[in-house]
């Protein structure tokens, strides 16, 4: 069985702060942007549940009457026959798999119980996420995206929750294409999206990093805050950084002040870049200076700043000697704080873990909330 801990992603060796111009290194420095265990993936452990799943898995195969073969050649047969699928037969038969082998049987069985069954939904047993968890545990990401396109399947995957799962899944994989097809097929089965959608939208947007997945990102916003939802902060910063990406700083200055409560670190640096973007040079120093402030309570925990922030800090002042002074006495002052991690502003998007800390806000009274304009929506065509 697989183990129940997702694995970490390989990191990089840190560069040196004289080598990060232009280039810097990922996670491994004196500073560390996210706790021990923490994971690079979008959803959270209580979201997946991947634990719980192979826990239940253990117990039903210890209570099992017989072997799994001799239960697999009883459904076996009843497929044959033509026999009538139960719903805890099918229950027990994905918590007995453990292999693709196995999942040819499965895929069978799940075509035949919902054919039995698709007229009769409403207050049901939910099928998907448990199907979604067994192919995330056997890394069978492909198949689960077959099945849940499948028109055939319909009504199967009646929840948000399984589309959440695959696009995590594929999101792991660095398959963002095909997370975005889903995401798609989500949209077209009229699912309603719950706050881990958007953010995993918002995600697969940002590392498609295209102008065709920007206006996907804003127009799924404009839908959202139009219908008065209220989008989780890490959806916008995601959003944000988007939006800088793609060279729009004044798409990025409208969405970063629809954050309600920007006081994270995440925040802080996407405030800094979109400073840099907007040449606003003078009150970029000011940001960072106060960021080493010495009054600070030692239970508050300090701003941190990715070296590749720094360096396009420092890359933006290099021809102006007044700032660049300032800047390289307030980067020693950040580093011998321990306010200074080689991890990626990616890094810090991608892994589950949230920061709290003190922050100098952009000016959001000066920025209008403004109507976001129509854009293209040519995935999104009925």
């Amino acid at each position: 069985m697989a183990a129940a801990v997702r694995p970490r992603k390989q990191v990089l060796q840190p560069a040196l702060w004289s080598s990060v111009y232009p280039g810097v290194g990922r996670c491994g420095s004196t500073s560390c942007c996210w706790p021990p265990g923490a994971r690079r993936y979008l959803l959270t452990d209580n979201i997946v549940k991947l634990r719980e799943f192979q826990h239940k898995k253990v117990a039903i195969a210890c209570n099992l009457s017989g072997t799994k073969e001799t239960y697999f050649r009883k459904v076996e047969e009843k497929l044959t026959h033509k026999k009538l699928i139960l719903k805890n037969e099918l229950k027990t038969l994905l918590h007995l798999c453990e292999s693709q082998d196995d999942m040819t049987l499965a895929k069978n069985v799940i075509y035949r119980y919902h054919a039995e069954n698709r007229n009769i939904t409403l207050g049901e047993y939910k099928f998907g996420p448990l199907f979604m968890r067994l192919c995330y545990e056997l890394d069978l990401e492909e198949s689960a995206v077959e099945l849940i396109k499948d028109q055939h399947l319909q009504g199967f995957f009646s929840d948000c929750t399984s589309f959440n799962l695959l696009m995590d899944m594929l999101f792991i994989k660095g398959k963002y294409e095909s997370a975005l097809e889903v995401l798609v097929e989500m949209r077209n089965q009229s699912l309603k999206f719950n706050k881990e959608t958007y953010v995993l939208a918002f995600a697969v947007c940002y590392k498609l990093n295209s102008p065709e997945s920007f206006n996907i990102c804003t127009t799924l916003m404009e839908e959202s805050l139009t219908k008065g939802e209220v989008l989780p902060r890490r959806a916008f910063c995601f959003a944000v950084a988007l939006a800088l990406n793609q060279n729009q700083v004044a798409e990025a200055v409208s969405i970063f002040s629809h954050i309600m409560n920007p006081e994270s670190i995440i925040c802080t640096n996407l405030n800094l870049l979109i400073h840099i973007q907007s040449d606003m040079l003078k009150t970029l120093i000011e940001i960072l200076k106060k960021a080493t402030a010495e009054n600070l309570s030692k239970f508050v925990k300090r701003d941190e700043f990715p070296e590749e922030v720094l360096a396009k800090v420092r890359e933006k002042v290099k021809d102006k000697p007044t700032l660049l002074n300032s800047f390289d006495e307030i980067y020693g002052k950040l580093h011998e704080n321990g306010q200074v991690t080689t991890c990626t502003l990616d890094d810090m998007l991608c892994q589950t873990s949230r920061y709290n800390s003190q922050v100098v806000l952009f000016n959001r009274k000066t920025v209008s909330r403004r109507t976001f304009q129509p854009l293209s929506r040519s995935l999104w065509s009925e």
